[in-house]
């Protein structure tokens, strides 16, 4: 229904803008890690640079360097790897679940649920399809007309999505395992900036560690501030009918690229609020993570409505995975807002 739509879109705006400001402040903060300049010098020409990428490349070129873009969170894998760890300790903590019963520790899994099950991936995932299909001629616009989707193309689109996973969340893995190896052995949990980080491990890993985790920082900030930009845009154009999509010129979609420009420089805004940049990336991790439980209900109800999905319907496995996920979300949700009020 409309008022689920708009309440939906709106939230997700709200949640990427604030992930916006928190990625800029914290790739700002990094580049002053290896450039000594001003905050506010990288702030700024970090955020014109993403505008400029996105607005002005062609869709093609700007997929390619979005790709290309994901090698630096290798970054986090050769941080976690020079940093000695004890690998029986780390075996028996990833196969052993550990859980603690405070707000705390619900607010941090809420954080995990929403930075990995993200309903701006939702968003930005269907609409980078169809931007491939209009790329590969398939369609002829974005929101006009149906493209013939054969069996190879569900065959590629799931082994595509399901190799994304699993590189995502091996990374993920490695950086728990780079922080946990090296602020949370030296009993630093607090961190807020870039900047508290650095000067922890520079003691601990030294200058080269230091300087692959900022490039971590940099690297994941130019991936997902498109993305969330990008998502918000997607979201709300399809929400007003607007003509979307980056292989569109500028002049042929303002509605589409106006919302990446806002909620850009509104992000960037957000650092002047005195808010530290990492404790804004867990509050809107937070949203995230309550807001889509509901939006993979409605995900599950699409995928299942044989109208919209002809013979490409869910299999069992699908449903009872898709459905398992959202009951454990939902217990998650239910303990988080337990803690908080009790």
């Amino acid at each position: 229904s409309d008022w689920f739509l708009i309440g939906a879109v709106f939230l997700l705006l709200v949640a990427n803008t604030i992930n916006i400001g928190a990625d800029l402040g914290a790739m700002a903060s990094a580049a002053g890690l290896i450039f000594p300049l001003p905050f506010i010098f990288w702030l700024i020409s970090l955020t014109v640079l993403i505008l400029v990428l996105e607005v002005f490349l062609t869709y093609r070129s700007y997929a390619r360097y979005l790709k290309y873009l994901t090698l630096t969170l290798l970054s986090y894998f050769a941080v976690a790897i020079l940093v000695h760890q004890d690998w029986g300790e780390v075996l028996k903590n990833t196969l052993i679940p550990h859980f603690i019963f405070s707000e705390a520790f619900f607010l941090s899994l809420m954080a995990i649920l929403g930075t990995n099950i993200s309903p701006y991936l939702f968003f930005w995932q269907a609409g980078e399809e169809v931007e491939e299909a209009v790329a590969d001629g398939k369609l002829r616009a974005m929101g006009r007309g149906i493209p013939k989707v054969t069996k190879k193309d569900i065959f590629v689109l799931k082994q595509d999505t399901v190799i994304g996973m699993l590189f995502s969340n091996i990374m993920v893995f490695f950086i728990c395992l780079a922080v946990a190896g090296t602020l949370g052995r030296s009993g630093l949990v607090s961190v807020t900036t870039s900047e508290e980080a650095a000067q922890a491990l520079r003691p601990l890993v030294g200058s080269w560690a230091t300087i692959l985790f900022a490039i971590g920082i940099i690297g994941s900030g130019l991936l997902a501030v498109p993305v969330l930009s990008g998502s918000a845009s997607y979201a709300i154009s399809e929400s007003f009918g607007w003509r979307e999509g980056f292989y569109l010129k500028f002049n042929k979609a303002h509605g589409f690229y106006g919302v990446i420009t806002i909620a850009t420089l509104v992000g960037l805004l957000v650092n002047f609020l005195s808010i530290p940049p990492f404790q804004m990336l867990v509050y809107a991790a937070v949203i995230n993570g309550l807001l889509a439980p509901p939006l993979l209900i409605f995900i599950l109800l699409i995928a299942n409505n044989k109208k919209i999905m002809g013979q490409y319907t869910n299999t069992w496995r699908s449903n009872l995975l898709g459905s398992l996920i959202v009951i454990l979300m939902l217990v998650a949700v239910g303990f988080f807002f337990f803690t908080l009020l009790f």
